[in-house]
């Protein structure tokens, strides 16, 4: 199966390809929209690579998630984390709120505790940090619209090229738990509908997905929720109808995008001045879980996850890597 997986990959990106000339760094993508036109031809050969990616996930990638997860249980206890959860949402739906922390999403943009009440965002309570990070301290505490980014590698006591990244002062994790958790407290009923099936086979309660199973069987169901939903999108284009409006760069502005990726909240911001970038500044999903402790010493969702876990065996601590890879991480992404 994981032979048959990485051939389920390709076929997704070969999907990809055919709308954006190439996976990854695509090249279709400009101001506006995009430069390829889909045809009867390429909308035909995606849905077949779609239907045979949705069988996979419905007849392989579940079954062995349920199936690891029924052999490895105590991971139902293992790598809690912060139990504070941020997702910017994704795949916009119909609705054409300039306030992207508004717009209706297949995934719910919010932020949840570990009590599953969701509140709605405000981007003007994000800030990074970098007492323990090797840039300097002036920069702290600034909003990533106005961030800087200014490098000091010897900095006594730092540790990490990865900023902190805070919400209202918060530790949060993102990514696919994220992702579900906030739909699936908005109420959405094919959620709701995928994760209490899940959580009745293990007899478990939502507060058993705050671990690193958790976030296995939430990228799961997530695989299937947005696959099960792509063929609708994929038959809904009429191909030969405009699919960019022309875009002038303004003299000055100011922008920002957000969007869950694969990995969760992500986020640029961007200045421009005399029709020129003057400021970018990303702040990605592993900048979020990886991030090192703040101004305060408060620890990362990485890092929190990975306090009081007990390892059998100090030569070969497995624990300690299973509870890594359940966020997925790209640390050079998270590098500023």
């Amino acid at each position: 199966h994981y032979v048959k997986a990485l051939e389920i990959r390709r076929k997704g990106h070969e999907a990809v390809a055919l709308l954006t000339g190439r996976i990854p760094h695509t090249a279709s993508i400009v101001p506006g929209g995009v430069t390829e036109v889909p045809t009867v031809d390429k909308i035909a050969s995606i849905l077949w690579r779609l239907n045979e990616l949705r069988d996979f996930v419905d007849n392989v990638y579940i079954p062995d998630v349920l199936d690891v997860a029924g052999v490895y249980a105590d991971y139902f206890g293992i790598g809690t984390g912060c139990k504070n959860y941020l997702s910017f949402g994704a795949y916009d739906l119909e609705g054409t709120d300039p306030d992207y922390s508004k717009r209706p999403r297949l995934f719910q943009q919010g932020i949840l505790g570990g009590d599953l009440k969701l509140f709605p965002l405000d981007l003007s309570k994000i800030t990074e940090q970098v007492k323990n990070s090797w840039y300097e301290d002036p920069t702290s505490g600034l909003h990533p619209s106005s961030g800087k980014t200014v490098p000091e590698p010897e900095k006594s006591k730092a540790y990490s090229w990865i900023k902190a990244p805070r919400y209202d002062g918060k530790a949060c994790e993102v990514g696919p738990l994220a992702q579900m958790l906030t739909t699936y407290a908005s109420g959405n009923p094919k959620v709701k509908a995928l994760i209490d099936s899940t959580l009745a086979h293990f007899k478990a309660s939502p507060a058993d997905l705050f671990s690193v199973l958790g976030r296995h069987a939430a990228r799961a169901l997530a695989a299937k929720y947005l696959a099960d939903s792509m063929g609708e999108w994929l038959l809904a284009l009429k191909p030969g109808e405009p699919t960019f409006v022309p875009y002038e760069m303004p003299e000055e502005a100011q922008g920002v995008g957000i969007l869950d990726a694969a990995r969760g909240a992500l986020g640029h911001w961007i200045e421009i001045k005399e029709k020129k970038i003057a400021n970018y500044q990303c702040v990605v999903p592993t900048t979020w879980n990886a991030s090192p402790r703040d101004d305060k010493g408060i620890p990362g969702a990485i890092e929190q996850a990975l306090i009081g876990t007990r390892v059998k065996d100090e030569a070969n601590p497995f624990e300690i890597t299973r509870i890594v890879r359940s966020f997925d991480p790209c640390i050079a992404c998270a590098v500023h």
